[in-house]
């Protein structure tokens, strides 16, 4: 029999399986059709829109994350809904105040019309994401996953429909794509506002100034605010000298192969979600089992979905032909999902629930200091575009090794020869990627994916025994 443990985590890995698998097939329709019907630089522009936009969240100056950090685990109908109704609406003034900002300044500094036009519709954007994103983590701390999937997944709902739409009658412009995202963000706002009315609607008289609470959030989220603005760093320093070295098509190209490459993060976000609540409510003690059995069944899992790559340098390349210069660079990305996900699911959950924000802050740190480095060294001095793509994978498996180091001394667990092997069979993936013609490539890497199974039997098999153990209580 299952425990209640168990059936509730089942519940809510199956809403946000079910809203990811979505978002990944819809995902995976853009990717496919929207280069393919319009310009090379109209697609270098909406990427760009997509890349500011991804900065946008840090723009609350980690009073959203204060708010995860410090909430995250407690029950929905616990918390103070008029301290939480004063919290929302000063984010809403603070919000508006930032945006009148940024649109002010790109209006006297910016003088290529595409990119004014992005800046602003950006500080639109970051309006919304960030209200919203306060509701989206009170929904995801206090377990309310069911309201949190359906708002991600009719988000890409809206969003997929209306770019197809827009394709389907001719449109071609990029201003309407970008326009489409900002709809579907907008809506989705609105569903989370009536998700959390009891926050968000109160009689004007008990709205009050709660400095002190907002100062309390921020201090305790600003840490892993940096953290994650650090994080997108990393990627992002190697895609603005790539942009700037080149040009939009250039970055267009790149931008489409790294989503391509990052399509499995769905699966990983989907359980990623559900983690932190539940940890924050688990014993201390069991904390390192659990991370051990994670972990294999996580790396076992995404070792085995890097074959998805071989049909994919088959089907992409013939259906996007103006692509394929860009397309040959997947051999060198696609690893970038093991570390991500390894990143995403595993460190950085266990460390948010150890409290341990400085850590993650110190390491995505270094991380970006290395990819100054690289990216100066690749893209400014020797203009090579193909090490500056595969210098994105090394920066994430950098990261990735570094804070796992660390995390493990804290549960004390030991992960060198794991962490070994998954870095030697990520190089022979990009070897037999890159050198070796793609059906040759396949079964060199199902080899060593084989010999990887066979070092790590047993573990694979005590995992399976813990997890038996777990789910019946």
């Amino acid at each position: 029999m299952l425990n209640n443990k168990a059936i509730t985590f089942i519940r809510n890995f199956s809403y946000t399986l079910s809203s990811n698998l979505v978002s990944l097939i819809i995902s995976s329709v853009l990717i496919l059709i929207v280069p393919k019907l319009i310009g090379v630089e109209d697609y270098g522009y909406w990427q760009l829109y997509l890349f500011y936009s991804s900065y946008v969240g840090f723009l609350h100056f980690g009073w959203n994350d204060g708010i995860y950090l410090r909430y995250g685990g407690k029950e929905y109908k616990e918390l103070d809904k008029e301290l939480f109704f004063s919290q929302f609406w000063m984010l809403v003034i603070f919000q508006l105040i930032i945006g009148a900002i940024i649109v002010g300044i790109s209006t006297v500094f910016s003088s290529d019309a595409n990119r004014l036009f992005i800046f602003n519709i950006t500080a639109v954007c970051m309006l919304i994401v960030n209200v919203r994103l306060m509701l989206l983590f009170i929904l995801e701390g206090t377990n309310r996953i069911k309201e949190y999937a359906q708002i991600t997944l009719w988000e890409r709902v809206i969003y997929c429909i209306l770019i197809l739409l827009f394709l389907l009658i001719g449109i071609r412009e990029f201003k309407l794509l970008i326009i489409a995202d900002i709809i579907g963000k907008f809506f989705t706002l609105l569903y989370g506002v009536y998700c959390c009315k009891e926050m968000v609607f109160k009689k004007i008289s008990v709205f009050y100034f709660n400095v002190k609470e907002t100062l309390n959030n921020i201090s305790v989220g600003i840490k892993l605010m940096f953290a994650n603005i650090a994080s997108m760093f990393i990627i992002g320093v190697v895609r603005f000298g790539i942009e700037r070295t080149w040009d939009v098509a250039t970055f267009g190209k790149v931008s489409l192969v790294l989503s391509v490459s990052s399509l499995m993060m769905v699966f990983i976000n989907a359980v990623g979600i559900i983690m932190f609540p539940v940890l924050r409510r688990t014993n201390e003690e069991k904390l390192p089992t659990l991370y051990s059995t994670m972990r294999i069944f996580l790396m076992v899992t995404l070792l085995g979905l890097l074959v998805v790559y071989y049909p994919l340098s088959v089907i992409l390349p013939a259906w996007l032909p103006q692509y394929t210069e860009g397309l040959k660079y997947m051999a060198l990305l696609f690893p970038m999902c093991i570390y991500e996900g390894k990143m995403a699911l595993l460190i950085n959950t266990y460390l948010k629930t150890l409290r341990k924000e400085r850590l993650i802050l110190g390491v995505n740190l270094a991380s970006v200091v290395v990819s100054l480095i690289l990216t100066v060294l690749f893209t400014i001095v020797l203009k090579n575009l193909s090490l500056a793509v595969v210098s994105i994978v090394v920066l994430l498996a950098f990261r990735s090794v570094l804070a796992e180091l660390y995390l493990s001394k804290i549960l004390q667990v030991s992960v060198s020869k794991d962490i070994f092997l998954e870095l030697t069979i990520s190089f022979i993936f990009i070897v037999a990627g890159w050198f070796v013609t793609s059906w040759t490539g396949l079964v060199i890497y199902l080899a060593a994916y084989g010999v990887y199974l066979v070092i790590q039997r047993k573990n694979i098999k005590a995992s399976f025994i813990t997890i038996k153990q777990l789910v019946r209580g």
